[in-house]
């Protein structure tokens, strides 16, 4: 199917579906229960799982398939945002023009990080991307405002020109659309004490990380896939042969931005507003953080670790000392005190110390990440055919 093997287009179904009933599989628990804290099929949220899945997949094209390690990132996810942003100002608040600019602008830009940056290897490569990210980001806060708005960012203005979409009335506020289809509306279905929201802006990012997902799948199976697998099993040897792998690592670099750029412009088009702080080194090293949980060079495991961290920073964020008061007041007073006193470290503001000890454990005991896991658990209870047992024993 779409040119993949059958087992890509396997994956590629399953993650449709899965993306699909999202909104379902991400409430399992009634509304007004003590569980519902833990239910994270809401809008923001849902989307921030995509868009973060685009961003992850595209950095993976290029540390899973090459081993270059780009500390960096971050720079194309915000020239992405600002690119899709002035083009809601200027031309339209339809996101597509404004997604489409955002991938160009981010994908040249990428060009010149990449053909400097490239000319190193290994840690010097990856202080090199450090450097212009915070070099970016550091333009973006203070020499480039009237450009980047500094401190307080760029978002839609009723005085903007918008040459496709005209002038607003006074008073009214510019909204992202998808040809009339606003991202922001919402369907809720009732059924029970479950309640389910289906939002139009995350359906939307989700049929373009589905197309991102697909073509990262057609760059992996591909003879170029091929030969940037070479190239992080053994550079040197390539050279010596006298095969010139710049070319490929940098088609891979520039790919990779566009789709941070991607991503950076589906932020903008779910919410209409972007700051420098996207450009920070901390994103840069979230998106690194994201792919080595769900499974380094793997398909569907940077999708894993995007949804996984982002879970945490949203859920385990918000779980404060009142709530679990409310879950163990089952308990005596002394011991409900003591057990909150346990995990009260774990949760709410220390959410990362909970992120570390996850990541720790993953990479000491799954390097593979979330997807080895996954494969390991299935190896457990997965059975032998009958046929198979019969031949092993005539043997």
């Amino acid at each position: 199917m779409f040119g993949l093997e059958y087992k890509d287009s396997r994956m590629l179904i399953l993650v449709a579906i899965l993306v699909a009933l999202a909104p379902f599989m991400l409430n399992p628990f009634p509304e007004g229960s003590g569980m519902a804290q833990f239910n994270a099929g809401y809008p923001d949220l849902m989307q921030r799982f995509v868009i973060f899945g685009i961003f992850a997949i595209g950095f993976n094209i290029l540390f899973g398939l090459t081993g270059y390690l780009s500390f960096g990132h971050a720079a194309f996810l915000g020239v992405g945002s600002y690119a899709a942003m002035w083009m809601m100002k200027l031309l339209t608040m339809n996101v597509v023009p404004g997604i489409i600019f955002s991938v160009l602008v981010a994908g040249v830009f990428s060009l010149a990080v990449g053909w400097i940056s490239l000319r190193r290897s290994g840690i010097y490569f990856s202080i090199l991307t450090l450097a212009f990210a915070q070099m970016s980001y550091s333009l973006a806060y203070s020499v480039l405002t009237p450009i980047t708005g500094g401190e307080t960012g760029l978002q839609p203005k009723v005085t903007d020109p918008r040459i496709l979409d005209g002038s607003l009335a006074e008073g009214t506020i510019a909204k992202a659309n998808f040809f009339g289809l606003e991202m922001g509306s919402s369907f809720e279905l009732q059924l029970g004490s479950w309640l389910f929201t289906f939002n139009a802006g995350y359906y939307l990012a989700a049929v373009v990380m589905l197309i991102a997902f697909y073509i990262s799948i057609r760059i992996f199976r591909s003879p170029f896939g091929l030969m940037l697998r070479a190239v992080k099993s053994n550079q040197q040897r390539l050279n010596y042969t006298g095969l010139n792998t710049k070319p490929y690592t940098l088609a891979a670099f520039v790919i990779s931005g566009m789709y941070a750029g991607l991503a950076g412009g589906l932020m903008v088009a779910m919410d209409t507003q972007v700051g420098a702080e996207r450009m920070f080194w901390t994103a840069s090293g979230e998106v690194v953080l994201m792919t080595i949980l769900g499974g380094v060079g793997t398909l569907i495991g940077p999708v894993l670790g995007a949804s996984a961290i982002k879970y945490m920073e949203n859920i385990l964020s918000k779980i404060n000392s009142d709530i679990l008061h409310q879950w163990f007041a089952f308990l005596p007073d002394g011991l409900e005190e003591f057990v909150i006193t346990l995990i009260y470290p774990f949760i709410g503001k220390g959410w990362h110390l909970t992120l570390g000890l996850i990541f720790m454990a993953v990479v000491i005991f799954l390097p593979g990440g979330l997807v080895e896991g996954g494969q390991r658990i299935a190896n457990l209870f997965k059975r032998k055919m009958p046929g198979k047992d019969a031949r092993d024993n005539k043997s």
